[in-house]
């Protein structure tokens, strides 16, 4: 299994391009679903989640051309109407099929997910939302099975839904289900999140009729078919982040191209409340820092406010910054599993119910650890760029989910960067 050999304590400097966002590809390579003509993408990352995605479709009867970060697929002579455990066992992002397919085709059998451990994110409010525009859903064997067919024309009809916890795979999938249902749907207390926008604009540009992406209130009226469309995926607000991270804990000056500040608001308030200049126009952030960084307290919620997927990079910060910040998570329940990985390089946090109290020490110390799942992954990689001696990270495969060529962009910067097998 890879691991990640870091040698730490080198300034990060120069230009790293952030690749485009996994959160925003996964539903819209799934909308492929909804059109009868090829939807051709672009800025589409090389990462395990996508090619998981990507075959997921092909089993399907999807034809996927893939040249690059260039992918197009056509969906006109799907055969399949499941996804498998065996596809949807490592990514939950897989239930991203069950609004297309149905809404389509009248149909549906997906396995329940699984995916990073982070804790519960149930798929009951995509059941009952789809359940609201008239599906039948029974769950057997560890599937959703789903039908229209009982329906007048066997399309799902418009509904109002409230979703009483925001969901951004829920809004994603419903939205996408609505875009040709019968009437119009309106999805209350939606997801707000870029990826969310992309998504919509992406369908936008097939045809679909979406209004208030963005805000907590989406209506979409129902039409009767899309087609294939051309879409340049958003960039990754997470890598960029990290990046940003990346930069102030080793003390460097990097500008980051393809990055959207208008999309980090709360993670670059953070860092300039660390100690750290931030500077941007429209398609790029530089970010410089002499490496004396104050504590911050974060606490995570929907966006527009912190994000949780930037949680653990905040946690990593804050081990080596001057002073107490108080670290809150409010999304999910499992997501403090990179503390005692960092404890082991040397760091002071305690952890009390869903708040971590992290604790600024002079120095961490190379160690070897175990990243355990995506986000906190990434922490323990910013970490060992600023312990003393060697860190080895085991267990890599969750990065390759949600950073592409993370040792190659990080070396092009400066850091002592290699992969082992």
């Amino acid at each position: 299994m890879d691991k990640l050999i870091i040698e730490g304590g080198y300034k990060l400097n120069g230009e790293v391009t952030v690749s485009g966002a996994k959160n925003a590809a996964l539903p819209i390579l799934c909308a492929s679903l909804l059109a009868e003509t090829p939807l051709n993408l672009s800025s589409v990352a090389a990462l395990k989640d996508i090619d998981t995605t990507i075959k997921l479709l092909d089993t399907m009867g999807v034809k996927i051309a893939r040249e690059a970060d260039k992918v197009s697929l056509d969906a006109s002579d799907v055969q399949s109407f499941e996804a498998t455990y065996e596809m949807v066992k490592t990514m939950r992002a897989s239930i991203l099929v069950l609004g297309p397919l149905l809404a389509r085709f009248g149909t549906a059998r997906v396995s329940l997910p699984g995916g990073c451990a982070i804790g519960s994110r149930p798929v009951d409010l995509h059941i009952k939302g789809l359940q609201a525009m008239g599906a039948a859903i029974h769950i057997t064997h560890g599937y959703i099975q789903a039908s229209t067919l009982h329906l007048p024309n066997r399309r799902l009809q418009g509904a109002r839904y409230y979703m009483d916890m925001v969901t951004v795979t829920g809004t994603e999938n419903l939205m996408m289900a609505a875009s040709l249902a019968e009437g119009t749907t309106v999805l209350e207390n939606a997801a707000k999140e870029p990826e969310v926008v992309d998504l919509a604009e992406c369908l936008i540009k097939m045809g679909a009729n979406i209004t208030g992406a963005g805000t907590d209130v989406i209506t979409i009226v129902g039409v009767e078919k899309l087609n294939g469309a051309t879409h340049n995926i958003v960039c990754d607000r997470i890598e960029a982040g990290t990046y940003m991270v990346a930069a102030a804990m080793t003390g460097g000056e990097v500008k980051l191209l393809n990055a959207r500040a208008d999309l980090l608001d709360a993670v670059i308030e953070k860092l300039r409340d660390a100690g750290v200049t931030v500077s941007s126009d429209a398609s790029t952030i530089t970010v410089k820092s002499d490496g004396n960084l104050k504590a911050v307290n974060i606490r995570t919620a929907p966006h527009p406010a912190f994000p949780t997927d930037m949680q653990a990079q905040f946690m990593a910060l804050n081990t080596i910054a001057i002073g107490v910040a108080k670290v809150t998570e409010t999304i999910f329940e499992n997501r403090f599993m990179h503390v005692q990985e960092m404890q082991r390089l040397g760091a002071d946090i305690s952890i009390d119910g869903n708040t971590a109290l992290v604790k600024g020490v002079e120095y961490l110390d190379g160690a070897i650890v175990m990243a355990t799942d995506l986000r906190a992954s990434a922490s323990l990689v910013l970490a060992g760029l600023v312990a003393r001696g060697e860190t080895v990270i085991e267990r890599i495969y969750h990065l390759d989910r949600g950073y592409e060529y993370l040792e190659e962009k990080l070396t092009k910067l400066g850091a002592k960067v290699r992969r082992a097998h």
